[in-house]
């Protein structure tokens, strides 16, 4: 243990030299250059009725500038009951404070004055029933039915919503809580989870590892456990909880995937959470604690890749963290190309090379919905707000490719050591893509000048598009659903000849993908009565179905309707109200659904269809 310590202690120092230079994170108020948090405990209860947290944040600090006597913190619709520091004497006593006028993308301020530089500050408070990063299900919008529900999603910047912090991915801290949660109900955090604790007298968590803000996670609810491996668990509704341990009975072959790759895991255990069907995305990294969406139950484990990029994040993200959101690119192009490594030695080359076809498909036809100005992995102006310049989603794909073209030119005994030792030296720091740049030439570039021009890699990292020297994986799999393709929509092969039954999700994805705004109505309807898409329990290949159906006009409204109130991700969501209000025929029974669905959603689902029923 006191090894371990040491070099935690180690990084952490390393990293705050490495991070002394860098630009301010232009989503946040704190002032991480003159004081940084280095531990945080939350002592909160959690009230159903009002929908709110309420306790203290207790930071411990790191005074790293000694003439400072303001510690400023982010914060968004928190009510401060009062601020405490405690004395050199270990009394706590009064600070002054001051909230700053509300900004709506940041949040406010938060100034305390200080007449010394405190080791520790305490600051009470409550969060609002409207806090972006928290989401109070009611009994109904559960699977039971029984018992009201509250998940947390921090990432980007909401993890000032629900504790005051410095809300940057510039600074890591280790934290610990104490939860309390009306009875018959469980917590879970991102962090050491007793599977025995009972919650009496509170549920106790700690997360010994440094780590972001965003990576701040919380769960309350009727909550069940399986274990599904030798240091991993799954933990969900008691109506899910057995599906959901058979889709994820494959996770410690993955770990040990990853670990063959690019070291230890060094999180402990890895548990996941698969929460009620509001939350809006398909996972989240939480350490220790990733949070899934419950549409990646399929049945027979067919989009298990979903599972392998919260995995992968353990070392891309977790591990070695982007210092503000302009580098987002380092979190996801990083971990979506780790995924593509692990699926090719859990499933092999030929079910690798299939996902990875069907991503960089997506991602070209993808860059005509994204203005050219953002469809960088980086702007060159330090202070910019990343969300003015970038597309996130193309930052997965892109990134991932930039990857891949150095290793199929370095060749993988040359790159592997090299990633490989990107995460080691790195390790529970937060960095900068010209960190990575000095890396990379040093440890790579330097020694194999033919891999990448200067100018090459300036293309990938500022400019529009995917380079055209970027080679395009075909999967002869995918071929061959072509070639079928193709002649079925000539009408020159019947369906019923498709060889469809044998097809993987990512063969059905990459037709459906192909087919949509193509296929009649007709052919629609008979794809249907042999294939029974529209009843499919893979939520990728009914999603893609439902949105072709739409744009041919071919009815499946009942099947839609259940699909929209039960489902409540963004990726699905979004798509598929687009497409029925940009369609008069459809846009009537659009709202009306979405007047009935929107309870259940989460509020960035909620915002995202809002805006489409302004246009």
């Amino acid at each position: 243990m006191r090894k371990i310590s040491l070099r935690l202690a180690l990084s952490a120092a390393l990293a705050l030299l490495a991070q002394a230079a860098h630009a301010q994170d232009p989503l946040s108020y704190a002032r991480y250059n003159e004081v940084r948090t280095t531990d945080l405990y939350l002592d909160l209860k959690a009230d159903f009725s009002r929908k709110t947290l309420t306790g203290y944040a207790e930071l411990t600090l790191n005074w790293l500038d000694k003439n400072v006597r303001t510690l400023v913190l982010d914060t968004r619709q928190l009510k401060i009951a009062r601020v405490q520091v405690q004395n050199d004497d270990g009394r706590w006593v009064p600070a002054s404070y001051m909230l700053d006028r509300p900004d709506p993308k940041k949040g406010q301020a938060l100034r305390i004055a200080l007449r010394s530089q405190p080791r520790k500050v305490r600051v009470y408070y409550h969060t609002a029933p409207t806090a972006g990063a928290l989401q109070w299900l009611t009994p109904m919008q559960t699977l039971s039915g029984k018992r009201p529900f509250m998940f947390s999603q921090s990432q980007a910047i909401e993890a000032r919503s629900w504790a005051p912090v410095q809300d940057t991915p510039a600074v890591r801290f280790t934290y610990g809580a104490r939860i309390e949660a009306p009875a018959g109900m469980r917590v879970v955090m991102s962090a050491e989870n007793d599977p025995q604790s009972t919650g009496k007298g509170g549920w106790t968590f700690r997360m010994p590892q440094p780590v972001p803000s965003y990576l701040l996670a919380i769960a309350i609810g009727e909550i069940d456990m399986r274990n599904v491996g030798p240091r991993s668990a799954v933990y969900a509704e008691p109506g899910r909880i057995e599906a959901a341990a058979f889709e994820l009975a494959d996770t410690e072959k993955m770990i040990a995937a990853a670990e063959s790759l690019y070291g230890p895991y060094r999180w402990g255990r890895y548990d996941m959470i698969v929460l009620p069907p509001s939350f809006p995305i398909g996972g989240m990294e939480n350490p220790r604690m990733t949070f899934l969406t419950p549409t990646m139950i399929a049945g027979d484990r067919s989009l298990n890749d979903l599972i392998a990029h919260e995995l992968a994040h353990s070392w891309s993200g977790n591990l070695v963290t982007n210092a503000s959101w302009k580098h987002w690119w380092l979190n996801e192009g990083f971990t979506t190309y780790v995924t593509t490594r692990i699926i090719e030695i859990l499933y092999g080359v030929e079910a690798a090379e299939m996902n990875l076809q069907v991503e960089q498909d997506e991602a070209l036809a993808s860059l005509k919905d994204i203005p050219a100005a953002k469809q960088a992995l980086l702007t060159r102006d330090p202070d910019v707000n990343p969300e003015t310049y970038t597309d996130e989603g193309l930052a997965y794909p892109k990134g991932a490719w930039l990857l891949r073209t150095l290793e199929q030119r370095a060749g993988r005994d040359v790159f592997d050591p090299f990633l490989r030792g990107w995460f080691d030296q790195h390790a529970f720091q937060s960095a900068t893509t010209e960190q990575f740049l000095a890396y990379l030439r040093a440890n790579l570039l330097d020694k194999h000048p033919n891999v990448m021009t200067q100018a090459e890699l300036d293309e990938w990292l500022y400019g529009s598009g995917i380079p055209a020297s970027a080679k395009r994986v075909v999967s002869q799999r995918l071929q061959a659903v072509d070639t079928q393709r193709a002649a079925w929509l000539k009408g020159e092969q019947p369906t019923a000849d498709l060889t469809a039954r044998s097809w993987s999700a990512a063969e059905w994805m990459h037709f459906l993908n192909a087919i949509d705004n193509k296929a009649s109505a007709q052919q629609l309807r008979e794809l249907d009565q042999i294939f029974a898409l529209k009843t499919s329990k893979n939520n990728e290949i009914a999603y893609r179905f439902y949105l072709a159906a739409v744009h041919a006009g071919y009815d499946v409204r009942e099947q839609l309707d259940t699909f929209l109130m039960n489902v409540g991700r963004q990726k699905f969501v979004v798509p598929l109200y687009t497409a029925l209000l940009a369609n008069p025929k459809d846009a009537a029974w659009a709202k009306g659904v979405f007047a009935k669905a929107r309870p259940r959603y989460h509020p960035e689902t909620q915002k995202s269809v809002d805006k489409l029923l302004k246009k």
